[in-house]
């Protein structure tokens, strides 16, 4: 062989296999890792809280169950029209329609692992928001990754840098304030997930993806309409995509209004989720009056703590919807975050609840991620180990210590 040839050889461009494995191979490097650091966050979380259930003499299966929870084992266990009548609402009362407040998602999951042999519907719940947080933590980072790259120039990172922006945002994610109910037997890590990969579909224009995903956020919790909204919106702009775009469009609202017309069916009144919401828990639009109210009696009187937290917590996601408008955040990443918060502070309920219904406005993370992910390796784990302590002692404290539902 000639040394022209050999070097002709040398400089031939790999072939379409070898490229396509070599990118396989990173996506799959790079889910493992987010997945690891999903694990790590959640297991400092789940350690500081067996402290705490210790100290307070509590059992971990019946904190990790408690509140909703009970209604989401119990549900999977007796089904709609079985649950018994100890089971009520916020305000002591069981009717035959109270149970239809929770949309079917979540119990329908715990339900079919629950039929394995030696599986509780408890033991269930664990494993599916194992398997849950696994994959919405794999979304997650792909999602960071894409904004990294897509956002202002000013904040914009690198395509070396965007992967760790991807494994912050996960790790920001596992430790919100209210991070613990992802192990809890909670409808969170299903939805985030759902959420999540929706969001990847519409990002990665994979619209059969956006489209299946939206519709099972749609029967795991009402703020499904969020990821509904913004994946229709998507593929009606992206039309031009072909059939699979209109197909996303047709199917995306079909697992939120379905559950809607059960409800309908069963109550006899076209309203009947909102009226079952309205009376039992006090949920209803009112354009943010009640947030305003306990924003005001948290932050200018002497609150506890738990009240003050929550309210610091309110402020804070404003102040990073804010942060993504300025850092430009690609437009359906954006919306969904925008529509999350709305939905949960333009309306009344319980309100120390706050700190776990805005769990699912994750994305709102980016700018914080993309910050960290500018500073020296060190400086970003001891930034995060911090983040995740503080994120086990605030879940623990919410649990043990506060009296009240979350």
């Amino acid at each position: 062989m000639t040394a022209t040839s050999a070097t002709n050889q040398r400089r031939r461009p790999p072939s379409k296999f070898r490229v396509a494995t070599e990118r396989s191979v990173r996506a799959h490097r790079f889910a493992l890792l987010c997945v690891g650091v999903y694990f790590a966050v959640r297991l400092v979380g789940l350690a500081v809280l067996s402290v705490f259930t210790n100290a307070h003499q509590l059992a971990m299966t019946s904190t990790l169950s408690k509140w909703d929870g009970e209604w989401m084992l119990g549900l999977a266990r007796y089904g709609y029209g079985g649950v018994p009548p100890w089971f009520t609402d916020a305000n002591g009362v069981h009717t035959d329609f109270t149970a239809y407040a929770f949309f079917p998602g979540y119990p329908w999951l715990v339900r079919a692992v629950a039929i394995l042999p030696g599986i509780s519907p408890f033991a269930a719940a664990m494993i599916v928001n194992v398997l849950a947080g696994a994959l919405a933590a794999v979304a997650i980072g792909r999602l960071g990754q894409h904004c990294a790259t897509r956002v202002s120039p000013q904040v914009r990172a690198s395509q070396e840098q965007a992967p760790i922006v991807g494994l912050i945002l996960v790790a920001l994610f596992a430790a919100t304030p209210m991070s613990v109910v992802l192990n809890m037997a909670y409808t969170e890590a299903v939805f985030c997930a759902a959420a999540a990969w929706a969001l990847v579909g519409v990002t990665e224009r994979r619209w059969l993806l956006a489209g299946f995903c939206a519709l099972g956020a749609g029967v795991v919790r009402p703020t499904g309409v969020a990821v509904i909204a913004v994946v229709m919106l998507a593929a009606f702009l992206g039309r031009r995509d072909g059939r699979r775009a209109w197909v996303a469009v047709a199917i995306a609202p079909l697992g939120y209004l379905g559950y809607l017309a059960l409800v309908a069916a069963k109550t006899g009144s076209l309203d009947g989720w909102f009226q079952v919401q309205t009376s039992g828990w006090n949920t209803r639009i009112d354009g943010g009056r009640a947030t305003w109210r306990f924003l005001v009696d948290s932050l200018g009187s002497d609150s506890t703590f738990a009240a003050v937290a929550t309210a610091l917590i309110i402020v804070s996601v404003i102040t990073l919807l804010g942060w993504s408008i300025a850092d430009r955040v690609p437009w359906p990443v954006l919306v969904y975050g925008a529509l999350v918060v709305a939905s949960i502070l333009l309306s009344d309920g319980l309100m120390m609840s706050r700190a776990r219904l805005l769990l699912p406005a994750f994305v709102l993370f980016i700018p914080v991620a993309l910050r960290i992910a500018a500073r020296p390796r060190t400086e970003i784990a001891a930034m995060l180990t911090l983040v995740a302590v503080f994120s086990g002692w605030f879940g623990a404290h919410m649990l043990t210590v506060f009296e009240y539902a979350i």
